[in-house]
């Protein structure tokens, strides 16, 4: 660090050194083939990251692990950021085969969110920003060993912790969905499927934290623990009860808000419970991704008249058209983790036949691992780093 200090503070003048001596060190990226990071070793000049090659919902056949590209070096405003976890999403699949963008053509990069330390940083983004913080973010490109964000995006957080990726896209989704569309009110009944997901495990809690009555489906036993352990006062195995006859018997005047990621059957299903003025938010459609055209069908020509005669409604919600309210939602959220209301449940892939998911190739493990619907919380996959100092 020495040498990239003396050359890059230098260029400032002779003046300024006794000022700039006392800051926090500016790497300026003129030099960039000196900078190197917190714990002394050198930034190596190449990495791996997987890119989408062909657009395909088939993530193994969509999706190239390029194992030699070159580091890229940050801009003035931008921090490289050496991933130490990344995130799972159901959506991975979709963005692969080309649904969020058809005007994006193969090759580009993918994934969604991140976790790790400041490696190097422009100028400017020295203002907020040093080397060896950790920060999180939440941009395209993560499934790589080095991500640039631009540094009035990523967010400072104290540690390293993969709790705190859960709450991202997950924690943000449900969040600010729910804010917005599910009304929330002490004694009302809400149903969210997927419920022990990644997403679904917040929903719950959100709805706990406003006092209502929650029900959640699941695909097992273990699940439905789970979903007891936060708070879930109602847990419905579909794989061994009718969810329909279930609510039929406990919820008879129906459910106020259904938070629902599954689509297909579970769909129409779900909008028949509605209560009277209830309210359905759609955050997904998983059972569809996997298909050529995304979406399993649904009963769409009745899906006005079910919503007349009871004054309910159905609402889509997609994060990327809310982010001017996304860092109010992830304060909120770190704030209730952080006094022990939310619990951030991470999965690993301990149960996963082949072990835990670490480094890059895992990501195609964590990806099938997640549409066997055997994960309980977020799926993470770890991006081990070992220092080897040269100083």
């Amino acid at each position: 660090m020495s040498l990239l200090r003396v050359r890059g503070l230098c260029l400032l003048g002779h003046r300024q050194w006794p000022l700039i001596r006392s800051a926090r060190p500016i790497l300026d990226m003129s030099y960039s083939h000196h900078f190197v990071d917190f714990h002394g070793s050198s930034i190596p000049t190449s990495m791996k990251k997987l890119v989408v090659t062909q657009l395909s919902p088939d993530f193994r056949k969509a999706v190239t692990l390029m194992p030699n590209v070159p580091v890229p070096v940050p801009g003035d405003g931008e921090l490289l950021i050496r991933n130490r976890y990344v995130g799972i999403n159901a959506s991975d699949i979709n963005f692969s085969s080309g649904r969020y963008d058809a005007s994006v053509k193969p090759p580009f990069d993918i994934g969604f969110e991140g976790i790790g330390e400041v490696v190097a940083l422009g100028l400017s983004a020295s203002k907020n920003f040093t080397v060896g913080q950790p920060v999180a973010y939440a941009k395209n490109g993560s499934f790589a060993e080095y991500t640039i964000v631009p540094a009035n995006i990523a967010i400072p957080v104290p540690l390293v912790k993969p709790e705190l990726l859960t709450l991202l896209v997950s924690g943000t989704t449900a969040y600010i969905s729910l804010k917005k569309f599910g009304y929330l009110s002490e004694g009302k009944t809400v149903l969210v499927t997927a419920a022990a997901g990644g997403t679904g495990q917040f929903a719950v809690q959100l709805a706990k934290n406003a006092k209502c009555y929650v029900i959640g489906t699941c695909s097992s036993e273990d699940k439905a623990g789970f979903l007891k352990s936060i708070g879930c006062d109602l847990p419905i195995n579909y794989k061994s009860e009718n969810v329909a006859s279930v609510l039929k018997k406990k919820i008879p005047e129906g459910v106020d808000v259904v938070y629902e990621s599954i689509g297909g059957e579970m769909f129409d299903m779900l909008v028949n419970c509605l209560a009277t003025e209830g309210h359905l938010i759609i955050i997904g459609f998983i059972s569809g991704y996997q298909t050529s055209s995304g979406i399993l069908p649904i009963k769409a020509g009745a899906l006005p008249a079910v919503l007349l005669r009871k004054s309910a409604s159905v609402h889509g919600f997609f994060l990327p058209h809310f982010m001017d309210e996304y860092k109010e939602a992830l304060m909120a959220l770190v704030k209730l983790y952080q006094s022990g209301k939310l619990r951030c449940e991470v999965d690993h892939g301990e149960q996963s036949p082949e072990g835990k998911f670490t480094g890059l190739e895992s990501v195609f493990r964590a990806v099938d691992y997640m549409y066997t619907g055997k994960n309980i919380g977020k799926i993470v996959v770890e991006l081990p780093h070992l220092v080897n100092s040269k100083l």
